[in-house]
């Protein structure tokens, strides 16, 4: 660890200032509050009460139930599995998973009990929006303003643990900044998945939920400290991308998932 500049913060209003500027809307009607920060412009929390419906599909797809686009983000979203790699791509669109409601497409199995959840990660296009995400996610229900514990990978390294203790509240997280540790130029889908080896873990051990990292290829291990938050079963269990971009779609590749109903077997 001593080779990588790690940064602890406790921030639930960090915008990721590092993210690059992105392009001007292009679908019409979408809020400005709803498009990412950039040098210009600075997103913030929808308007009290501003809800849209999910779109949940029942179509089972690899070892999930189940699929939505939470918060019927304006574009649909997609995924697929490829058995042979035990990969799973989403496409997303998507302003946020974050403030009082989330956008995103969700990949889910309904659960009780102890869980534990894991993947590696990879976003296949280098010049996505900076502050992305690749979530590991818990939810009471598929609205968008559910109660929730998730550990995200965002697009320029930073990990996090974020929780969301009632409905309709702002989401509250803890980050982790991991330096050095860029997009490489030029690499194609195929090897992205294996360039990027960052592998990242939930584990709800009760009402205990744990972020757990792999950074270069060593057991899984806990990093900080983990959140309580009591769910009820059934909950909603699974994998999902965020873009952040309300009117584009994005993708990122979750692969050699492991979702396991017990505590302890996240590797």
């Amino acid at each position: 660890m001593t080779k990588l500049t790690l940064l602890l913060c406790a921030l639930p209003q960090l915008i990721c200032a590092q993210a690059p500027a992105p392009p001007a809307a292009t679908t019409p009607g979408i809020p400005d509050w709803a498009m990412p920060g950039s040098a210009t412009h600075v997103q913030t929390a929808p308007p009290p009460d501003f809800h849209r419906p999910s779109r949940n599909f029942d179509t089972p797809i690899g070892m999930f139930s189940g699929q939505s686009d939470v918060g019927g983000p304006l574009l649909p979203g997609s995924a697929s599995y490829d058995a042979g790699k035990n990969q799973y791509t989403i496409n997303s669109a998507g302003y946020n998973v974050w403030y009082t409601r989330d956008e995103f497409r969700f990949l889910w199995k309904k659960m009780s009990g102890d869980v534990s959840l894991a993947a590696d990660i990879a976003f296949p296009d280098p010049n996505g929006y900076g502050d992305r995400k690749a979530v590991l996610i818990i939810r009471q229900d598929l609205e968008d303003d559910s109660k929730e514990a998730l550990v995200a990978l965002h697009g320029l390294g930073m990990i996090h643990l974020a929780h969301r203790d009632e409905k309709d509240i702002r989401i509250k997280d803890t980050e982790y900044r991991i330096g050095g540790r860029g997009l490489p130029a030029g690499a194609n889908p195929d090897s992205l998945v294996n360039i990027m080896a960052r592998r990242i873990g939930i584990e709800k051990r009760g009402d205990s939920f744990a972020l757990f990292v792999s950074l270069d290829g060593e057991p899984m291990h806990q990093f900080g400290p983990p959140v309580n938050l009591h769910i009820d079963g059934p909950f909603y269990a699974g994998i999902g991308f965020c873009p952040h971009l309300p009117d584009k779609i994005d993708t990122a590749v979750l692969s050699n998932v492991v979702l396991e109903n017990a505590a302890g077997k996240v590797r």
